[in-house]
């Protein structure tokens, strides 16, 4: 769906996301990647899809009932048309997923001797382990529900699976019984191994051990025959709190507590359902459901393929991707101390090619050099098992003054974040949530040092996560730095962040929500001047998402006048490029690869004095206007040429580039099949292994 204003083009972002996921869809596909990871890969398709119609289609019904047939604006159609297309588009994508599951993905687990084997086909042998497994360990967690005399059948919880459940008696005229079984896979993993035969691998999924095992739960009804269907309701994940100044530090802990149990009651957005099910009995559970106006999406057998990623370690070492050996940083490694090292030159490294546990030894020696005061940061999404954290709370022990912006509205991680602002509290750190209804996004530790009368402030900032585990599987960029141009700008950023105390501009950083959109667009006008007047100019960025119309109208500007555009954009892409009259001189592309590419980078060339950004912020209006963001500059030549090398890397990549067209932005840039060939990750480690400029 593409929608025209003023002779430009704009995409519809729900489509585009789509189309990214498909391009995840492709990486299940493609055989040349492992066969166990090719597997993850359709486990992270079903996640995102899980994730998009708890936010995105919810978010659209909500306007539905508002604009109904009308344009959301006049960038985006009607709700109604959005909606339709959405419903279309993820029906070809499921059919996609299940023909590379069933005819690509099971046969070659098949080959290599691991079988995923259904309830009527485990061995007699098996079927008493199973049934041993069941009693010891399943059947306690198990409250069916018989539906046919209630009026409506009790809450689904979202993003869980149910077997529907249909009860008959041979050769009986008596009506069947339905009933409805949640399994339970939060508490008991979906995956049990077998043990191995000369056959090879079983692994049966828990709701086929349930199903061996209906004659048992069901016993008080006397019934022998049974048929079951794996259903799934996908909920509205949006929640409300109160955005009153006054109380919000105080009471907003309690209040973001209280508005999650409003996620697991959201109007239902999505129905999956086996579609082998009969049409009456599928009749009966919509009716008992009472599911108007929500996705219909039939499927296979198996449902939450998100579990995937959870799949028993089995098979060949050949059929993974190698482990990753990260690259020593051998200058950190040197040096007695990383403010030592710090205080030479600034640093950026490339995780998780390099290795994300160099600023947990920042913060573990700030947590005990005598010369350290204080340290300020901002935690977006915390890992579970958090590092970080943990060295936060081993600096207030040791005396330092911690101030943390614990951001609780990072969506599905509030619960995360809740339990360690917890942790951090107790041990006496000071724990700030940022400002009502404006989520802070950017990634900065700044550490004050006393050095010989003088506070030093040494600065950490990243385009990505402070999370240990996220580090190991994203693709980011971080900066260790002391540059007073960087670190006085962030010390002023802080006292927005703690004290709500505005600036009145930034001349290093680009701050959102206040100065980033304008700055971007006057770096974007200066290009497009230096075009019309035949000076130097390009624009070369890479980000997740290109949404914010206002950014768009400014490149396709731009491309008018001449200037030659560049863009790597991962996942939604509003901006069409390659149009005649309007983005010729833009060229889009997108890399889905083993590690989700993470990274913000900006390069402005403004007459050859080129900029170079960093950023945890995408160009769209909700980061842009809404978030409080911040664009950190490389100054220091030798890394603007990584960033730059790096760049050109991954625009040349010649396996895993996809050319955006607006179209299906499906095709791929390259075809090349030759052996030896590196994807652009590949490259990269490469590149920054053998670098001489990283090697000292």
């Amino acid at each position: 769906m593409i929608k025209e204003r003023k002779g430009h083009l704009f995409k519809d972002r729900e489509i585009s996301w789509l189309n990214f996921n498909g391009r995840v869809l492709q990486e299940a596909e493609n055989p040349d990647n492992p066969l166990m990871e090719r597997i993850k890969f359709l486990a992270i398709f079903s996640s995102n899809l899980d994730e998009f119609f708890r936010v995105r289609v919810a978010q659209i019904r909500r306007l539905q009932k508002i604009n109904g047939k009308k344009a959301i604006s006049e960038f985006q159609s009607s709700p109604d048309e959005i909606l339709s297309e959405i419903q279309r588009t993820v029906l070809i994508l499921q059919d996609k997923f299940t023909e590379i599951y069933e005819d690509k993905v099971l046969p070659q687990l098949n080959k290599e001797k691991i079988f995923l084997v259904e309830e009527n086909q485990v061995t007699e042998k098996e079927a008493e382990l199973v049934q041993q497994y069941f009693k010891t360990n399943v059947i306690n967690q198990l409250f069916p529900v018989i539906i046919d005399n209630l009026r409506h059948i009790p809450h689904l919880r979202d993003r869980s699976i149910y077997l529907a459940v249909r009860m008959n008696k041979s050769f009986s005229q008596q009506d069947p019984k339905h009933a409805i079984i949640v399994i339970p896979t939060g508490i008991i993993n979906r995956f049990f191994t077998l043990p191995q035969n000369e056959e090879g691998q079983h692994i049966i999924l828990l709701e086929n051990i349930i199903r061996l095992n209906f004659k048992r739960i069901f016993s008080i009804f006397d019934y022998q025959e049974f048929d079951s269907y794996i259903i799934k309701l996908t909920r509205d994940a949006e929640y409300q709190i109160s955005k009153d100044e006054n109380d919000y530090q105080v009471n907003f802990l309690d209040k973001i507590q209280k508005s999650l149990k409003q996620r697991s009651k959201g109007i239902p957005t999505r129905f999956v359902y086996d579609e082998s099910m009969p049409k009456d009995m599928l009749a009966l559970f919509i009716q008992k459901l009472e599911l108007k106006n929500v996705n219909l999406i039939p499927g296979g057998r198996y449902h939450n393929f998100k579990d995937f990623m959870d799949f028993p370690k089995v098979g060949k070492p050949e059929n993974y991707f190698a482990p990753l050996v990260q690259i020593p940083v051998s200058f950190f490694d040197k040096s007695k101390t990383m403010f030592e090292a710090i205080s030479q030159k600034d640093v950026l490294l490339h995780q998780p090619f390099q290795s994300f546990d160099y600023l947990i030894r920042l913060l573990r020696e700030a947590a005990i050099d005598p010369k350290v005061t204080t340290i300020l940061i901002t935690l977006y999404r915390v890992a579970k098992h958090s590092n970080v954290v943990n060295a936060l709370i081993n600096a207030v022990k040791n005396g330092k003054k911690v101030v943390v912006l614990m951001e609780l509205q990072a969506r599905f991680d509030e619960e995360s974040n809740i339990y360690w602002t917890n942790q951090l509290q107790e041990a006496g750190a000071q724990v700030h949530f940022g400002k009502p209804g404006q989520k802070v996004h950017t990634k900065m530790c700044l550490i004050y040092r006393k050095e010989e009368k003088e506070l030093v402030k040494y600065a950490h900032l990243s385009t990505g996560n402070y999370n240990g585990v996220t580090a190991r599987i994203y693709s980011d960029f971080s900066l260790f730095t002391k540059d007073k141009r960087i670190t006085e700008e962030l010390d002023a950023l802080s006292d927005l962040l703690f004290v709500n105390l505005k600036r009145s501009a930034y001349k290093h950083l680009l701050v959102a929500p206040d100065f980033m959109k304008k700055q971007l667009i006057a770096l974007i006008d200066q290009e497009a001047k230096n075009a019309k007047e035949g000076k130097p100019s390009y624009i070369k960025a890479k980000m997740n998402s290109l949404v914010d119309t206002d950014i768009i109208q400014k490149l396709y500007d731009a491309s008018n006048a001449g200037v030659k555009i560049e863009l790597i954009v991962r996942g939604i892409c509003c901006l069409v490029p390659n149009v005649p009259g309007s983005s010729e001189n833009i060229e889009v592309r997108s890399i889905i690869d083993r590690f989700l590419e993470h990274a913000r980078l900006f390069i402005f060339c403004q007459n050859n004095q080129v900029k170079y950004y960093l950023s945890s912020a995408d160009w769209m209006t909700r980061n842009l206007v809404n978030r409080i963001e911040c664009a950190f500059p490389i100054y220091d030549v030798a890394n603007q040429k990584i960033i730059l090398d790096i760049f050109q890397i991954q625009w040349n990549d010649p396996k895993k580039a996809r050319k955006i067209d607006g179209l299906s932005d499906l095709n791929y840039c390259n075809t090349s099949n030759e052996k030896g060939v590196l994807s652009a990750q590949e490259s990269t480690f490469d590149y920054l292994q053998n670098n001489p400029l990283l090697l000292n």
